[in-house]
């Protein structure tokens, strides 16, 4: 991603907008700013090359080659969680199992996260821990907002702004969504929450689809979705339930379809 940066101020950008959320790794974003010429040190003045692991070593970073265009350029990073970079709800204990982190490894990255936000904070004055949105994208959120002063905003209310969703909603009955998996997370700003939220403010119902629900009611997420309805029909592994979607998403569409035109016919009879 810190390429594709540079390759876009190579066209003489001002502005650069990142969509971020689903990253392989929890590195801080340490990577990207490497490709924009961040260097970040151990104690003997040598380049950490081998990131995140190696940012247990860090000791200073140094700034002075970071590619100037990048900072006469407005960032904006979309994000699709509002979770901070450290704790229990930050990016290495939610989402580092996501992407093969063991318990210890989880521990390890947020200690590593913890204290590249301490050097960030002495080298920039902003606070990677502090900051709203910031574990997004294994905390690469954070990172630009502390070494590149990048903006933070949530996703899906860009979007929504984008497609004036809120006037297509006064024309609307009912709010269908959906999401790979509907659970506590998708409450921690994601897109389907979004939607439902902008719904529920003016009063419409809302149905969502997803691979998975969870097995037990939840409270939380009935505030916002009236109707969870899982497209598998058979229980199965999930290499076989990705294979499958397209044709899952169609027939439980067409299952709620004629749902509401049963519903829709008994009301007229």
């Amino acid at each position: 991603t810190g390429e594709m940066i540079r390759k876009a101020l190579d066209q003489g950008v001002k502005k650069i907008i990142i969509g971020m959320g689903g990253s392989a790794t929890v590195d801080g974003g340490t990577g990207m700013l490497c490709a924009l010429g961040v260097r970040f040190l151990n104690a003997e003045g040598d380049d950490l090359t081998t990131l995140p692991q190696d940012l247990e070593a860090l000791a200073r970073v140094e700034l002075s080659a970071l590619d100037e265009r990048i900072l006469k350029c407005e960032v904006i990073v979309l994000c699709d969680v509002d979770n901070t970079l450290l704790g229990d709800q930050g990016s290495a204990s939610v989402f580092g199992p996501q992407k093969g982190a063991s318990p210890d490894d989880v521990i390890k990255l947020d200690q590593v996260l913890s204290k590249l936000s301490t050097i960030a904070l002495q080298h920039t004055g902003r606070d990677m821990a502090a900051i709203k949105y910031g574990g997004t994208a294994g905390g690469a959120a954070a990172g630009l907002y502390a070494f590149l002063n990048a903006r933070l905003v949530n996703g899906i209310d860009h979007f929504l702004s984008l497609t004036d969703f809120n006037s297509a909603l006064d024309r609307a009955d009912l709010v269908i969504t959906g999401e790979g998996s509907i659970d506590e997370q998708t409450l921690q700003g994601k897109g389907p929450y979004g939607v439902a939220y902008h719904a529920k403010q003016k009063g419409l119902p809302v149905v969502a689809f997803a691979g998975k629900v969870p097995l037990e009611k939840n409270i939380n997420l009935q505030a916002y979705f009236d109707v969870l309805m899982p497209i598998g029909n058979q229980p199965t592994d999930l290499a076989t339930a990705l294979a499958s979607t397209a044709d899952n998403l169609t027939r439980t569409a067409e299952s709620l379809g004629n749902m509401l035109t049963l519903i829709k016919w008994t009301k007229n009879n």
